[in-house]
């Protein structure tokens, strides 16, 4: 960015409107969502309101001048604002014709409510009075005291509490209900009271100085890009900060100049269902702040709306016909020139319609698969596009629970459907106390009068949210759908006393800590836990997913070995399973003390027989995975974990196992001493194991070997065992446990009269059989990598560990993401690269997976695409994940 910083020829702003406009819709990365998108408006001839943008490369240069502006900005901003002026007919500052204008952020990301607004800027005791001329007293100086709150507000530091302390208290003095209530005279008294607090708080005046008020804003704007909220909300929704944010300055139309005025949002698309109908909500004589703060319940634009709602607040359509036509034929060209779902602002100023913003609407996984898949349908964007619309991680929130149609409901309160979804948890009031208690494992579910983007935390915490004000499209409603949350907004009965920590709705009073369940598709809150069911995958996500598996080369298998587990996987499209985890099997309740007796076995023969009595109960086990999966293949750990982890830990475990199997409780203690491990990870486990007792393995191998052609026998399917050797170091551990497991198929294959096909491999979780990768491919048929133990050992901590320092190493820049989560690629990822690679050069066509639950993480998927593996292997309900992740690489590489 230092070379943009010095270049004197920079144009750092652009306009539009007016009959032109200096940029487009392909200009985002430098306008932001809402610069790009207003420019196009008005090249598409819509009624915008002129204005200008500064670039997003001014805030980069902003921050790389240490708050400072570029060279050439300020003239180039004069220029503008001359510009803006002549498209007007009015003159900024001017005591007889004022122009006013808006100060908003807009980043190239959407990241609503984060960052700073200001409004009707421009206004000073002598532009009021040219204001009140044109429009009337009690506009103007409403107009002055909300501009005096908001920039004191977002300039100035000034709490919003001090004004609304202000404005309650004279209210009620003057038995006043309503702001609507308040006339010229009173407004005059209040902005006195405002101008007198600024003075008592900041120890300085309110500017009066247009100028001056522009370039605070203008600062505030790129400030706030570097606030609490907005890193938070950057951080988890993976928005660079390097990209920065344009500052939009954009002429004021009034929303609030009279019942024929009105200020709305409106999508052409449900944003939480999908459907294809106009929606959104509006408020006569009220500004666009007024919307989307929950400040005032708006109503909806459409009759049908109304109508499905219940309301009695008479739409946009009966209340101003032919501005709802303008606005739903503006709607439907912006759709069909996006060729997505929108969301729009605008304004009616005395009967005439203006457009302040169209973007690409938020909207919940429901509504994305929905729109991607009706879109596609329409002829408006391709079978491909239709799958790069829908993200990954959006898939989450449509493998989760609802609430069961038959259960039974102790409705609390019902308000507006703002979020789809269903969740159980306690209630809280406070955000911090939200966060504090999720971080504690707690369900939570955070209710508030109306949210703010300083609640942003508590949000991300909660399960749910609830909020007694604000409609469809408040700041609640918005983020909680970007989310994933659950949200009831505009429960307007319930009365929230948050320091006495309860709500009371209709005589009933809930307190902190109570389980409540909250209905965001029904717009309900429930008392108590109720009964959820799993959601239906079929219809619109099968298609969208059977256009993914058309494109993806990578192929998903699944992280299981019980019955139902197996199951669910193959239901969600599994393609086999990359990890059976055989010790996971040995941890049954009748098991147990087979296996201990097994451990305490005295010598070879004891250990046999022990092994005897486990193998028909491993066969079985495979039996009924491998009828399951038929002929897709199956990756089988033989056993893994240390052996004291089977051990009894208790006295009376002790004295039941010293009783059970005949020794004497004191040999018993000195065994257990003897197993037990300092660094079990590490310890006497994986192939060190299968060496130190072959039995074990050649056990598991025959019970392996007997249960696939007993599959194959019963059904005519021929099961594909891949007989995976843990925590291999060197080649010459895996040549001996191969030997185990070819003379165990052989033997068995003798038997039985019948041969099948089958693999022997290994799990590349240790830095040295990564670069011993080569060597081992020789006898290896397959790699499965075990990013889970690979990532421990090259970080050399493990992952109980790694939580209590990764947020602090990730602030201060050491990590970007939390390599458990995603393949760090400059470690772990640089390894199972190298292994690939390596491997690959021993033996051409080897069969490369991971099998970590890096295989559900999107980023890392698209990184297992890009280096060439197989497949990935996670749990069973990440499995739609990985296949979309797996088509996203696909198309995206492409």
């Amino acid at each position: 960015m230092a070379d943009t910083v010095q270049r004197a020829d920079t144009k750092w702003v652009y306009s539009f409107g007016g009959g032109g406009s200096d940029g487009d819709a392909s200009l985002k990365n430098l306008l932001g969502g809402k610069g790009a998108n207003l420019a196009e408006m008005a090249s598409l001839g819509l009624p915008v309101p002129p204005g200008f943008t500064l670039t997003t490369e001014v805030c980069t240069a902003y921050y790389d001048l240490d708050r400072k502006y570029p060279d050439g900005l300020e003239a180039q901003v004069k220029e503008a604002l001359s510009a803006l002026e002549t498209k007007t007919g009015k003159a900024f500052g001017d005591a007889a014709n004022p122009l006013l204008v808006s100060v908003r952020s807009g980043a190239r990301a959407s990241m609503p409510g984060m960052m700073d607004t200001v409004l009707n800027l421009g206004l000073s005791e002598a532009t009021v009075q040219g204001l009140a001329a044109k429009a009337g007293e009690r506009f103007a100086y409403d107009s002055y005291r909300r501009f005096i709150q908001m920039y004191s507000n977002v300039v100035m530091g000034l709490g919003h509490d001090t004004f609304e302390y202000i404005l309650d208290d004279y209210k009620e003095r003057q038995d006043y209900h309503l702001d609507t209530d308040m006339m010229a005279a009173d407004w005059k008294e209040i902005i006195g009271h405002y101008k007198a607090a600024v003075q008592s708080e900041l120890g300085k005046p309110f500017p009066d100085d247009p100028m001056e008020q522009l370039w605070g804003a203008i600062g505030a704007v790129f400030g706030s890009w570097m606030n609490d909220r907005a890193i938070l909300y950057r951080k988890l929704n993976d928005i660079p900060a390097e990209w920065g944010t344009a500052v939009n300055v954009q002429s004021m139309v009034f929303g609030n100049m009279g019942e024929t005025s009105a200020t709305g949002v409106a999508f052409t698309r449900d944003p939480s269902t999908g459907e294809n109908t106009f929606y959104g909500e509006f408020l006569t004589n009220a500004q666009g702040e007024d919307v989307v703060a929950g400040i005032r319940t708006p109503a909806p634009i459409s009759r049908a709306r109304a109508d499905e709602l219940q309301s009695d607040e008479a739409p946009l359509e009966e209340v101003m016909p032919r501005v709802y036509q303008e606005l739903v034929a503006v709607a439907d060209k912006l759709e069909a020139h996006y060729c997505d779902m929108q969301d729009i602002e605008f304004t009616v100023e005395d009967g005439v319609l203006y457009m302040l913003q169209t973007r690409n609407g938020k909207r919940t996984a429901a509504a994305a698969l929905k729109i991607a898949v009706e879109m596609a349908r329409e002829g408006l964007i391709s079978e491909q596009e239709a799958i790069l619309r829908l993200e990954p991680g959006q898939l989450d929130q449509l493998l989760h629970p609802t609430i069961k149609p038959d259960a039974k409901r102790d409705v609390i309160v019902t308000g507006l459907p703002a979020s789809p979804g269903a969740a159980v948890g306690q209630v809280v009031f406070d955000s911090d106390e939200a966060a504090h208690l999720a971080e504690a494992g707690r369900a939570v579910i955070l209710v508030r009068v109306e949210t703010s983007p300083e609640d942003i935390h508590g949000m991300h915490a909660a399960r749910a949210i609830v909020t007694a004000r604000g409609g469809m499209t408040s700041h609640a409603a918005v983020v909680a759908r970007g989310m994933g949350r659950p949200c009831v907004c505009g429960a307007g009965s319930l009365q929230i006393d948050a320091e006495a920590g309860v709500f009371r709705v209709g005589g009933r009073e809930i307190k902190k800590g109570e389980i409540i369940t909250v209905d965001g598709a029904e717009g309900q809150v429930l008392f108590g836990e109720v009964d959820m069911q799993q959601p239906d995958l079929s219809g619109d996500f099968g298609l969208l997913m059977a256009w993914a598996d058309k494109v993806r080369r990578l192929n998903v298998r699944t992280n299981a070995e019980t019955p139902a587990d197996v199951t669910v996987a193959k239901e969600f499209g599994a393609e086999g399973i990359g990890l059976c985890r055989t010790e996971h099997m040995f941890f049954d309740a009748e098991r147990i003390p087979v296996v201990r007796s097994m451990i305490l076995a005295g010598d070879k023969k004891g250990r046999e027989a022990a092994l005897e009595k486990l193998l028909p109960m491993q066969r079985s086990d495979f039996e009924a995975i491998f009828g399951i999966m038929g002929e897709l293949p199956c990756t089988i750990r033989l056993l893994d974990p240390p052996l004291h982890e089977f051990m009894p830990h208790s006295d009376a475990e002790m004295e039941e196992v010293a009783a059970s199997s005949g020794v004497d409780i004191k040999v018993l203690k000195a065994q257990a001493d003897a197993l037990h491990e300092s660094n079990p990870m590490l310890g006497h486990r994986g192939c060190r194991l299968g060496i130190t007792y072959p039995e074990i393995y050649a056990m598991q191998a025959r019970a392996i070997f007997e249960a696939a052609v007993s599959v194959a026998k019963a059904t005519g399917s021929k099961p594909v065992p891949e007989v995976m050797i843990p925590l291999v170091g060197t080649r010459k551990e895996l040549d001996i446990l191969k030997d185990v497991v070819d003379r165990s198929a052989k033997a068995v294959f003798t038997e039985t009269g019948m041969e099948l096909d089958y693999l022997v491999g290994t799990m590349i979780e240790l830095p040295r059989a990564a670069l011993q990768a080569g060597e081992i491919a020789h006898t290896a048929e397959f790699f499965s990598f075990g990013t889970n133990d690979l990532t421990q050992t090259t970080l050399g901590i493990s992952r109980d560990d790694a939580g209590r320092f990764l947020t602090a190493y990730e602030h201060q820049g050491i990590y970007e993401k939390d390599p458990f989560v995603t393949i760090d690629q400059d470690g772990v990822g640089e390894l199972v690269k190298l292994a690939a690679e390596r491997g690959r050069s021993t033996r051409d066509g080897i069969k490369l997976g991971i099998c970590g639950e890096h295989g559900g993480d999107p980023a890392s998927v698209i990184f297992c695409h890009n280096i060439g593996l197989d497949y990935v292997s996670c749990s069973p309900y990440r499995v739609p994940i990985a296949r979309l992740a797996a088509a996203h690489a696909a198309l995206k590489e492409a």
